[in-house]
């Protein structure tokens, strides 16, 4: 009897969590446009972004969060907190009635998950072929835009994964950056 009660309680236990777990974008990078267009090619490029992002800070703990290379240099969560602050940059430069305007300090885990819905918003604007978005109408020239806050963040997704590896807790070796896939 008790073991019955002890598997009802596991089982039930493991529902009530899988229920309760948030899925976030970017676990994998979304099928192929049909289509290609700036648009469409901008939209895989924060797609890229965000599944780097994903599974760079995937499963840091506070010791790979305090970690940093040397006296001068930012922690991973400083790294996490300047990536957001690029996420919401690149958002409101696109969404312009959609702007993500929180300006209260939020933990890393929901830094983490505001950059990726931030990320998600864009690229699915810009994926949008039924209603086109013009690259020419972002309030910052969507060139400029490339080049600085989307290159940077990707940067900076370099720079997560190596602090993570130097403390001890490796890059998932089943992520395929090539194929935007998890092994399974």
């Amino acid at each position: 009897m008790k073991l019955l009660l002890l598997v009802l309680n596991l089982f039930f236990t493991i529902i009530f969590m899988a229920q309760t777990t948030e899925e976030l974008p970017f676990y994998e990078i979304p099928d192929n446009p049909n289509t290609y267009t700036a648009e469409t090619v901008a939209a895989r490029t924060i797609d890229g972004l965000g599944f780097r992002f994903y599974w760079a800070t995937q499963g840091l703990s506070n010791e790979d969060l305090s970690h940093k290379a040397s006296a001068s240099g930012r922690t991973s969560a400083e790294t996490i907190t300047h990536i957001y602050g690029l996420s919401k940059f690149i958002r409101n430069s696109i969404l312009v009635n959609n702007k993500d305007e929180n300006r209260t300090a939020l933990s890393f885990k929901d830094q983490r998950k505001q950059t990726l819905l931030n990320l998600k918003l864009v690229s699915d604007v810009l994926r949008d072929t039924k209603t086109p978005y013009n690259l020419e109408n972002s309030e910052i020239p969507f060139w400029n835009i490339i080049n600085g806050p989307i290159e940077d963040a990707l940067w900076h997704c370099g720079q997560i994964v190596m602090l993570r590896r130097a403390s001890g807790n490796p890059f998932n070796s089943k992520v395929n950056l090539f194929s935007g896939a998890v092994q399974k």
